[in-house]
């Protein structure tokens, strides 16, 4: 998965000459394991996922066409964050919805809770990408102590890992209630948040949400779940939407 986050990116980058001019052709080194499910070299990867390196390129070229721009006051405005901010998770959640399924049975080697976890927090991405949510350093590094400083393991149960903090307690089980609800309602929650998250001031609210989910104690994952379980899903007042069962 990481691969498809992380070298796809670096082609893309190298592709839409972030590096400028290069002498030679850049060529990552095969695994000796699933080979196949790698590209190596630039040209490689647009015969395989165009649309991945076509994703990456566009964020990158327009992170090169605003850059001699923007270091002056005059024309700052030509460099807009939250269009930056829609490339890159555009490509993104691009990268995760391709590499996924090809990793799917990769997840049998992990202990069934960070299993589970890996695909919550999969499910998440989109919720999150939606709003256009800033990846700075600084903003990264206050939301990453929500998230588990280690693999889950078998026997720890959310929201109650007892070297966990509250806080990711009830983010572990926020991931794990959307994912469920998302997946309820054949996906159409997503769609509907992605709808509201089309406008700025959306993606604000949106933002700010997030943010509460994993700080704010007043915060209730399991009352939502336990109140959705009782609910009809498939009644025309929810999301108008069939459902499979929720357990």
């Amino acid at each position: 998965m990481n691969y498809y986050l992380a070298v796809i990116p670096f082609l893309g980058a190298v592709e839409a000459g972030l590096f400028g001019q290069q002498q030679y052709e850049i060529e990552i080194l095969p695994p000796e394991e699933r080979r196949d499910d790698f590209c190596y070299s630039v040209a490689d990867c647009w015969s395989r996922i165009p649309d991945l390196m076509n994703a990456w390129k566009a964020y990158f070229e327009y992170l090169l066409s605003t850059e001699h721009t923007a270091t002056s006051p005059a024309t700052f405005s030509s460099f807009k964050l939250d269009d930056a901010l829609c490339l890159m998770w555009r490509a993104h959640v691009a990268s995760i919805a391709y590499a996924q399924p090809k990793f799917h049975d990769s997840l049998k080697y992990l202990s069934d809770p960070e299993a589970n976890f890996g695909e919550h927090w999969a499910n998440a991405v989109d919720f999150i990408a939606a709003t256009h949510f800033s990846t700075d350093l600084l903003t990264t590094n206050n939301f990453q102590v929500f998230l588990p400083q280690r693999m889950l393991v078998v026997g720890d149960v959310i929201p109650f890992i007892s070297d966990f903090s509250p806080q990711q307690n009830r983010v572990l089980l926020s991931l794990s209630v959307l994912y469920k609800i998302n997946k309820a309602t054949g996906g159409l929650l997503l769609s509907l948040w992605q709808k509201a998250m089309s406008t700025e001031e959306g993606r604000k609210m949106g933002q700010k949400l997030i943010a509460g989910m994993a700080s704010s104690q007043k915060f209730d994952p399991l009352g939502i779940y336990n109140d959705l379980k009782r609910a009809d899903l498939t009644a025309p007042s929810f999301l108008r939407k069939s459902s499979s069962n929720i357990e």
